[in-house]
């Protein structure tokens, strides 16, 4: 099926220090590719997939499911961990939470863990009716675009796909159980002002992952990555990768 122009995935090979960039649902590399770009200027090999059912149209989404989203992610890591010593996960919104889950698993395979406002749990009312509702309604409007500077678009759809929404609570859940396993250096940007992810999934990560950091983001909504905060974003993930990564970035 057809992309929608600028949902292409991004792969940059620049040295032995690398990092996975994961999406949110609903949307597009598109959303995390100037992260990447600044990135992979600064000497680190970037690898930013398109998980299944994004980037072409809402319908194809209703076919699948978190565990397709997850196992793309998979992929690239495996593939960026079999060229780069120290690889380092990040995500935006449920790539947070999809970032959170790669930690969980593979352990001190992952130098450190950035999220942009990671979403781990339930916090729309109209998500807990989704396993009803698929059987019924195919989509509802959707959640994207919400970034504070002016004219600055997410390229995301416009419905949500109810049936692909009625997985999310099953890695929802089973990642919150698993934050424990998270003993990885975590980096966590969080917007005070976040119209789609709700303070909850933040205060959980605060609870139970306690040498997590959090930056407060107060010039940015849900897509921060876009939005009037990004130089800080890039900045200080970039001073993360620095900080935790065992050989020197190759432009340093």
């Amino acid at each position: 099926m057809p992309l929608m122009p600028g949902a292409e995935p991004y792969h940059h090979d620049a040295g032995p220090v690398g990092v996975l960039l994961c999406h949110g649902f609903t949307g597009t590399p598109q959303s995390l590719r100037p992260w990447g770009e600044f990135l992979a200027g600064h000497g680190v090999s970037v690898s930013l997939p398109r998980q299944p059912g994004h980037g072409t149209k809402w319908q194809e989404m209703n076919r699948t499911r978190w565990e397709d989203w997850y196992a793309e992610v998979e992929k690239a890591f495996a593939d960026l961990q079999g060229r780069c010593p120290d690889v380092f996960v990040a995500g935006l919104s449920l790539g947070g939470c999809l970032a959170l889950r790669l930690a969980e698993v593979h352990g001190t395979a992952i130098r450190g863990v950035m999220t942009v406002n990671p979403s781990i749990a339930n916090d729309v009312p109209l998500l807990k009716l989704a396993p009803l509702l698929k059987w019924f309604v195919p989509s509802v409007p959707g959640v994207a675009g919400d970034v504070k500077k002016a004219g600055v678009t997410e390229l995301a759809y416009t419905r949500t796909p109810v049936k692909a929404a009625a997985s999310l609570p099953g890695l929802w859940s089973l990642v919150r159980a698993d934050l424990a396993k998270v003993t990885q250096p975590l980096l966590v940007f969080h917007s005070t002002e976040d119209h789609v992810v709700k303070p909850a999934s933040v205060a959980i990560i605060r609870a139970r992952v306690p040498h997590a950091t959090i930056e407060e983001l107060s010039d940015s909504y849900h897509v921060a990555t876009l939005d009037n905060d990004a130089d800080r974003i890039f900045a200080g993930s970039l001073d993360f990768i620095r900080t935790h990564a065992s050989v020197p970035l190759q432009r340093d």
